[in-house]
């Protein structure tokens, strides 16, 4: 089992794949661990005909290939209406666009966590050291801090 961060790198090079070949509506959804779900996150996403749905397949599957990671499962990938890549821990979904409305995943998990592509592929900020004040509770104390001086040039 990967750890979180590998996993999240392994998601994010998924998204990227899918990036690069313009899939539409891509979307996150991180499933919760008592819902029954047997992976951790879906990564769903939009092709325009059967030719670019296939290419986004093929753009994840070589990208996470380069990760030394090989896909589990795949289905649909000849019909290229709805392609899935099993990746165990996260599973890649590729749809046309009616496949994607008539099924539905987004509310069919909808106790899922949504996230966007973005958000999911921001880095997470530091977090800064507080100083003495700060964590001692006593910011200004009262005290009035005369601004600083500027040198004359």
């Amino acid at each position: 089992m990967p750890t979180k961060d590998s996993l999240k790198q392994q998601v994010q090079e998924a998204i990227l794949a899918c990036q690069d070949k313009q899939a539409a509506e891509l979307t996150i959804l991180e499933l919760e661990k008592g819902s029954g779900a047997f992976t951790d996150y879906f990564v769903m996403c939009s092709g325009t005909n059967p030719r670019q749905i296939q290419a986004i397949a093929d753009a994840v599957d070589e990208r996470l290939e380069r990760l030394g990671m090989r896909v589990t499962h795949r289905e649909g990938y000849k019909q290229a209406e709805w392609v899935l890549l099993d990746y165990v821990d996260f599973v890649v979904h590729i749809f046309s666009e009616k496949a994607r409305q008539f099924y539905d995943l987004e509310r069919l998990w909808k106790s899922a966590t949504r996230i966007e592509a973005a958000e999911f592929m921001a880095k997470p900020r530091k977090r800064t050291s507080k100083t003495k004040a700060e964590t001692t509770g006593d910011v200004g104390g009262g005290v009035v801090h005369k601004p600083a001086r500027r040198k004359k040039a």
